[in-house]
């Protein structure tokens, strides 16, 4: 292969079976790996910075032409445990929200479940102090204890929906050759099914159960439920985007 191709991973602990895959395969000579947040990972691939990226899935509706190229995903059918409104008041109380600048996806989702399913309307920051805010990945590991009122949007949008929640997915903005593609899953397989030695690279937590988080917290398959939660998500990202009009 001439060019490498580019692609941008999530530094986060969910991702690190991916990663982990990634290195240990084949495909890592064939591949120009970058780790970046997932508000980056979603501009690069926005801004033809990447080739493939695990996105945070309401980038896909600014990307043109978009593939979703892979079979597993970040995702949850119960709580994630690592994606939270942290609130010093009942969700329905609050008067403010200050969002989580590293992930557009959580906050719509937080604006979807705060609309539809609390039936709240707070005023939403990203900076200066606010009743209760959004927080994702490894920053919210130990923190369940320490806020009065803890939402997980996992376990929310499930009550709210009845569909698991996809956080993240592998999506290209151009066509890849399904040959790699088939070398680019084998990979995120192989990670996935050594999650046990992930673990093991990993400094434990007294106060997060790091295995009970890759083995169970964190479903990793894009099955066809998910693909309707998703289709719902980003359906209600486009409602709540629309201007609104009075009758």
């Amino acid at each position: 292969m001439a060019n490498k191709i580019r692609v941008s991973a999530v530094s986060y602990t969910n991702t690190m079976p991916f990663v982990y895959g990634l290195q240990h395969s084949t495909i890592i000579n064939s591949i120009d790996l970058t780790l970046d947040v997932p508000a980056i990972c979603a501009s690069k691939l926005i801004e033809n910075q990447a080739d493939i990226g695990l996105v945070p899935v309401v980038a896909l509706l600014d990307i043109p032409e978009y593939h979703i190229i892979s079979r597993y995903c970040i995702g949850a059918v119960a709580a994630v445990n690592s994606v939270f409104i942290f609130s010093n008041k009942p969700i329905g109380k609050i008067g403010s929200l200050r969002l989580d600048l590293e992930s557009r996806t959580s906050n719509q989702l937080a604006k979807i479940l705060l609309k539809r399913h609390w039936h709240a309307d707070p005023i939403f920051t990203t900076t200066g102090s606010a009743d209760a805010f959004v927080e994702i990945g490894d920053r919210t590991f130990g923190k369940k204890d320490k806020f009065p009122f803890v939402y997980d949007l996992a376990e929310e949008w499930i009550k709210y929906s009845g569909l698991p929640f996809v956080f993240a997915v592998w999506a290209s903005n151009k066509n890849i050759s399904n040959e790699f593609l088939d070398r680019f899953n084998e990979a995120l397989c192989f990670g996935l099914e050594n999650r046990i030695e992930v673990i093991k690279q990993i400094r434990l937590r007294d106060d997060f159960d790091i295995l009970h988080y890759l083995m169970n917290s964190v479903d990793y398959a894009l099955d066809e439920k998910k693909r309707k939660g998703l289709s719902l998500f980003l359906e209600l990202v486009r409602e709540l985007d629309k201007p609104s009009q009075k009758v």
